[in-house]
């Protein structure tokens, strides 16, 4: 090649590099927290880029205490939790940081049996299995619920998650409402102490012990089970009906739902006679008055986003998308971030 020649291939590559650096330049915007969510946000996060290639989102599955930690440290931008914030850790907080509801999901009893049957429990009857007190599949109080399933007499292997958990909060909070013993004895929180069983980290981690290890039993987001091809059971709601934990029995639930202001609420065992009793939302926790300005701005922007077009996606990942009428609040509230 004539050097001339070369010299101009080699100034044309460095002006095309000098060209490509600033397209690529993007502003990354990091969270963390919890796993619940985790299937939705990477689709929204995948799809705001086409609407926004200028921001990237670096989301941190670490479950929703690392979420609500690292929200208070301010080394995240936002914050994801299944559970709300309490009074106590909110102020912690160095200004006023606010809840913004998402999505609902649900939380089900998976379990390894053989043939995989669709089991029926109710709420004091999971209980007694993550308190230890029923510890073969074969008990009673299991098997008249299940009368035309030939269960096995096979240890029960609780699963439980090892980590600060907004999964763990749903599931507790549950079980505080339908079993007073529960109540007393362990109560509600991302972490409490288990009575039995073996941790797993993240919903990832307890899907995969529940599929390792046979006569197990554990609690999990619905996306993680299907995705998984995991078995869960049909609960017994409030009204006495076993109900199918689905897109329609959560939003039953939500639509009862009795939500203030501040958007922390529980929906849990409520009334309807189709609702699903292990139901909750999730939120993204973010700061009313955004440090950096830039940032800041594309945090709203993504916010309204995600409550005019993400809703629509979340279907697809077995969530409930927010009731108009919350939709609305939420934007509303999403207004008020100063940055």
């Amino acid at each position: 090649m004539h050097p001339f020649k070369a010299k101009w291939i080699a100034l044309l590559g460095a002006v095309s590099v000098l060209c490509a650096a600033p397209a690529s330049a993007q502003m990354l915007i990091n969270g963390a927290g919890a796993t619940f969510p985790f299937p939705i946000y990477s689709k929204w996060f995948n799809e705001y880029a086409k609407v926004d290639p200028s921001v990237r989102f670096n989301y941190q599955s670490i479950g929703s205490g690392g979420g609500q930690k690292q929200i208070l440290s301010e080394t995240v931008d936002f914050g994801a939790s299944d559970g709300p914030m309490s009074d106590d850790n909110l102020a912690k907080a160095p200004r006023a940081l606010w809840h913004f509801p998402t999505v609902a999901g649900a939380d089900v009893v998976t379990y390894n049996l053989p043939g995989s049957p669709r089991l029926r429990v109710d709420g004091p009857t999971i209980a007694g299995i993550f308190l230890g007190k029923i510890s073969k599949w074969s008990d009673p109080a299991i098997a008249s619920q299940n009368p035309d399933i030939k269960l096995p007499d096979l240890d029960i292997v609780v699963i439980h998650r090892s980590d600060g958990s907004g999964t763990t909060y749903i599931f507790t909070d549950y079980l505080s409402k339908v079993s007073p013993d529960w109540k007393e004895k362990v109560g509600k929180g991302t972490s409490v102490s288990w009575p039995s069983g073996i941790g797993g980290k993240g919903n990832e981690g307890v899907s995969g012990q529940v599929k390792q290890v046979p006569g197990s039993v554990g609690y999990i987001e619905l996306a993680y089970a299907k995705q998984n091809g995991l078995t869960y059971a049909d609960v017994k709601n409030s009204s006495g009906n076993y109900i199918t934990p689905a897109i329609e029995s959560v939003t039953e639930a939500l639509a009862t739902a009795d939500i203030p202001d501040d958007f922390r609420f529980s929906m849990v065992n409520p009334p309807g006679s189709g609702a699903y009793p292990i139901s909750g939302t999730t939120w993204l926790l973010v700061y009313a008055e955004q440090k950096d300005h830039a940032k800041g701005e594309k945090l709203v922007q993504f916010l309204k986003w995600a409550y005019s077009d993400g809703e629509k996606l979340a279907p697809g990942l077995d969530y409930a998308p927010l009731p108009d009428a919350l939709v609305k609040r939420a934007l509303e509230r999403v207004q008020g971030i100063k940055y």
